[in-house]
């Protein structure tokens, strides 16, 4: 039912914890912005509709060739980080797997503000 609740990111695994209530999903890190949903609303009625406080984490093996969003923490101010973290990007690569246009949607942020973002991310990953 989770992993229904969650669609359409798809889960690499899931476990639960009958004890405590919770539910650990563990999935590619370009999925984690589509489980989440814009501010939390899609982790959040999933969490209603299992019963279960639903915890995302982000599948190790995904994130080889990608940077924690906070190491750019000198080139980007932080309310931005934060407001890509909210919509559940917390990786370069999450951030520039998302349009620009629906970056802006989904954050709130200036188009200006998400182009100079998208241009710091590029950056880091051209050779």
């Amino acid at each position: 039912m989770i992993t229904r609740a969650l669609s359409p990111a798809k889960l690499t695994s899931v476990s639960i914890n009958e004890e405590t209530g919770r539910a650990k999903v563990t999935m590619d890190a370009d999925q984690v912005s589509l489980a989440i949903g814009r501010g939390g609303n899609n982790i959040g009625l999933a969490g209603k509709l299992t019963g279960y406080e639903i915890d995302v984490f982000r599948d190790e093996d995904s994130f080889e060739d990608d940077v924690d969003i906070d190491e750019f923490s000198d080139e980007i101010e932080s309310w931005v980080l934060d407001a890509l973290k909210a919509i559940g990007c917390d990786s370069a690569k999450s951030v520039l797997g998302i349009d620009a246009k629906d970056l802006v949607s989904r954050t709130d942020l200036e188009k200006e503000t998400v182009d100079e973002v998208l241009a710091v991310l590029k950056a880091e990953f051209e050779d």
